[in-house]
């Protein structure tokens, strides 16, 4: 059995969000007499809530990793389905549920964040055959508190210091860890950001289908600052990633890359689909009042990730489809497929195996 510092150093190794629950529910199945571990995160979209487990572990082994990405929104269980939860999202303290008497298998239920987060809400449930300790409690609370500490540390630097959003580096390992393959089975060591993963064409040939890159970019920018003063474009900018927010689901990864430069990286379905997500976006802000502006638009491209793509390749040509969008005269949409497909311009040259970004 690994020792509580083992763990810890596990915790604090990571650079990636996305494998900390992973690596908090080992640390708590091996460390602790307990069955089960599950780590629920409430998912969005179109203004509905959900509970999607990110994270479940046995402590006779299987268990599952979810990627939010790629999940079906709808089949996943209404947040009024798991009472105990919500009660304890809500009260921000634990419950305890003793379901079988006062000496029988309980499930504790603990808030992941102590405080309120819109897109980081979740629960922690621990399953044991009895009511566990007050040192085991604290156990839990102090790899909970390690776990905590861990994403704010990675939360900020991965993102955009005026907006929020996602910023152009996590993109980089968003987009790497799409096209990776899932984890080597639930009890294999998860792969820690900034270890070697393999060369870029060993990533490259293993891209899941239905990951599509899209740019957004605020048109005419450089008039409206000019004319309205930085702290007003800086409004502007705050504002249209408000409406990105409110448009895009949550567990699209959604980014400023820059000046009036925005992106999305989703998976969907099918074509279809990310236009008319990229459709909402651009009626969404077309249709806010910019305080002192007035109207706004966006010019937004997209395209599918292939299978040969880096972030440089797949960025450009979501760029190439928004220059075509400004050109034919601002405020639309544009699949890159979609105009490659028409005729309009060729696949993009190869990029070489060395990404300057």
């Amino acid at each position: 059995m690994s020792t509580l510092i083992e763990h810890i150093l596990k915790l604090t190794d990571h650079r990636d969000r996305d494998l900390l629950e992973l690596t908090l529910s080992k640390a708590l199945i091996d460390l602790l007499p307990i069955q089960r571990i599950v780590i629920a995160r409430v998912m969005s979209e179109e203004g509905e809530q959900r509970w999607l487990e990110v994270a479940r572990l046995d402590a006779k082994g299987g268990g599952k990793v979810v990627d939010p990405m790629r999940v079906d929104f709808h089949t996943l269980p209404k947040m009024d389905d798991a009472p105990d939860r919500l009660k304890c999202l809500q009260r921000r303290e634990m419950v305890e549920i003793a379901w079988a008497g006062e000496d029988g298998p309980r499930i504790n239920m603990l808030p992941l964040f102590s405080d309120s987060r819109k897109d980081d809400e979740g629960v922690i449930e621990v399953h044991s055959d009895a009511q566990l300790t007050d040192d085991e409690l604290l156990t839990i609370e102090q790899l909970r508190r390690i776990y905590r500490n861990m994403y704010s540390l990675l939360e900020y630097s991965d993102r955009d210091a005026l907006t929020g959003l996602l910023n152009r580096k996590s993109l980089d390992d968003a987009f790497y860890s799409a096209v990776l393959e899932e984890l080597d089975g639930i009890t294999g060591e998860p792969k820690i950001a900034g270890k070697p993963r393999g060369s870029d064409a060993e990533r490259r040939h293993r891209v899941p289908a239905n990951y599509w890159l899209g740019s957004a970019t605020i048109d005419n920018f450089g008039v409206l600052n000019d004319k309205y003063g930085h702290l007003i474009a800086e409004e502007v900018l705050l504002l249209v990633a408000r409406v990105m927010n409110n448009t895009f689901r949550t567990y699209d990864r959604i980014y400023r890359f820059g000046g009036e430069h925005f992106g999305v990286l989703m998976h969907c379905p099918d074509e279809a689909l990310v236009l008319a997500a990229f459709e909402r976006f651009r009626v969404n802000v077309e249709k806010f009042n910019f305080p002192q502006v007035g109207r706004v638009t966006v010019s937004c491209g997209f395209t599918s990730v292939m299978a040969d793509d880096s972030p440089s390749s797949a960025l450009e040509k979501t760029e190439r489809a928004v220059d075509f969008a400004q050109r034919s005269g601002r405020n639309k949409v544009c699949s890159h497929l979609g105009l490659v497909r028409r005729g309009f311009f060729g696949e993009l040259p190869k990029v070489g195996g060395v990404d300057i970004f």
